[in-house]
């Protein structure tokens, strides 16, 4: 008989103090912790390959997801799509995500800096130096990674389709 699905499912959303405690349980066990945040309000293959080869680079996935109110500053009034609770239960769902926690501020540079993953991971569209929080993770003696994007896929992209097909 499966687990209560729902349950492991929201066991995987998570504030930042408990967080913070299971990062260093996962730590003293030996396992590498791989961050990585965003909006990901239309998930598609994009989105899946990018995390799954973050995923690939370490033991346990976190993924600080950008709170709407954030996203609202970031995109605009008509972003999100999916609000917050949708977004982080649909991530929450990939077998390779180990924890989504929501962040307010418009970087998730306090996440960063009170979790010091291991792996700090973002598009290739990014240069380290950029990076919110790299140079934290850098100095904790972790890493900073990017990852290549699969072209033609973004969540903007799409929406804009829709948008084109009901005019």
């Amino acid at each position: 008989m499966r687990p209560n699905l729902e349950s492991t499912l929201l066991n995987k959303i998570t504030g930042l103090s408990a967080l913070q405690t299971k990062v260093t349980e996962w730590k003293q066990q030996g396992q590498k912790v791989v961050f990585t945040n965003g909006v990901f309000d239309l998930v598609h293959i994009g989105h899946i390959t990018y995390l799954s080869k973050a995923a690939e680079l370490g033991d346990k996935l976190i993924i600080g997801l950008n709170a709407d109110s954030s996203v609202k500053r970031l995109k605009g009034e008509s972003r999100p799509v999916n609000g917050q609770d949708s977004r982080s239960a649909l991530l929450a769902a990939f077998f390779f995500v180990d924890a989504v926690v929501l962040f307010d501020e418009d970087t998730p540079q306090n996440l960063i800096s009170t979790l010091l993953p291991d792996v700090l991971v973002k598009g290739a569209d990014y240069e380290i130096e950029n990076i919110v929080g790299a140079k934290e993770v850098l100095a904790n003696g972790g890493e900073v990674k990017t990852i290549t994007f699969v072209e033609g896929y973004s969540s903007t992209s799409i929406i804009q389709k829709i948008r084109n097909q009901q005019s």
